[in-house]
């Protein structure tokens, strides 16, 4: 039966049908960025994945048969892509995820280059929550602890748990999507919810929106008390159970103290003026780029770090700085300030 997708083929081959493609897949491409990012904890994998997305959505839309919304058909390629990608891969921890206790400020640094961290998402690429369609717009849902504890689970716990809890999928829709059983999406939702139970961020935190009057303060003061390279400031920003981690060093430290300790120690700042710092957000938190004044750059402040930070009404809670400097472009930073 013609179901208006499949009209005779031209004499060149191509469906006439795919031109309007385009015009049908190009609106949900940013939460599709998120949906890959979700799935794989990096931004880079991300973006080539939704690539892949709507390449085999290309191939395929003349078999649509608008059974379903676009929109739904496009995050069932985009999760069965992202599954096949993770076929053998190992996670995305953040330092904390390693299992090891935290490290001491005057330890040495310790790069690992051979695992694969996880790294940020700009606020750009996710959903717009002001839309009311758009369910996943929700900021808990890219928030970085999230997005870090997804990553203790299973590629298929977090398939289910993504699809069933942030798209708001029914369980018979998961199961035709990846290929499984109505009972095995049951099973694999109730494994993932109790593992992320135990890993994730507590439901009780208590964070302040990026655009609050409270954290553009409280984001303005961290980054003048850097940009003044007055450590004592920054360090009574900080809770008393606050964490700081660095990837791709493997240490992570607790601690207001400790945290200003480590960063004597090791930053290649010296005065005031060395560290200019950008704010923005990213994964729904506020954040700030750091650049960073050094002698072989001529004077001129080059890409350094990339600070995400959870802000509390007791001051900063969490601190995860990127040392990808990669990731500068992705978020549409300048070269050099």
């Amino acid at each position: 039966m013609d179901d208006g997708r499949s009209p005779k083929r031209r004499a060149d081959g191509l469906d006439p049908n795919r031109g309007d493609f385009l015009a049908q897949a190009e609106p949900y491409r940013r939460e599709l960025l998120a949906h890959c990012y979700r799935m794989t904890g990096s931004l880079h994998d991300a973006e080539d994945l939704v690539q892949e997305t709507f390449l085999r959505a290309w191939k395929s839309y003349d078999r649509f048969e608008g059974k379903s919304s676009v929109r739904t058909w496009l995050h069932r390629i985009a999760t069965n892509t992202c599954l096949t990608s993770l076929e053998g891969r190992q996670r995305r921890p953040l330092p904390t995820g390693l299992g090891a206790p935290s490290s001491q400020p005057t330890d040495d640094l310790v790069e690992r280059a051979e695992v694969l961290w996880l790294e940020p998402l700009p606020d750009s690429s996710s959903e717009d929550p002001s839309d009311p369609s758009v369910i996943v717009g929700s900021r808990e849902s890219v928030r970085l602890a999230f997005v870090a504890a997804l990553q203790h689970l299973s590629p298929r716990q977090r398939a289910v748990l993504v699809l069933r809890d942030v798209l708001q999928w029914k369980a018979a829709e998961v199961a035709d999507a990846i290929g499984t059983s109505v009972a095995a999406v049951n099973s694999l939702l109730q494994r993932a919810r109790a593992q992320l139970d135990a890993v994730g961020p507590s439901q009780d935190d208590q964070l302040s929106p990026p655009e609050s009057a409270e954290a553009r303060e409280q984001l303005a003061r961290y980054i003048s008390a850097f940009e003044d390279y007055d450590i004592e400031r920054l360090v009574e920003m900080f809770t008393a159970e606050a964490i700081w981690e660095m990837p791709p060093f493997d240490g992570w430290y607790q601690g207001g103290p400790a945290i200003g300790a480590l960063i004597h120690h090791n930053c290649p700042a010296n005065a005031a003026g060395d560290m200019r710092l950008l704010p923005l957000t990213a994964n729904g938190q506020p954040a700030a780029a750091m650049y960073m004044r050094l002698p072989e750059t001529g004077g001129r402040h080059v890409p350094f770090q990339l600070h995400v930070l959870d802000l509390g009404p007791d001051g900063i809670t969490h601190v995860v700085a990127f040392l990808d400097t990669s990731l500068f472009a992705k978020f549409g930073l300048p070269e050099a300030l």
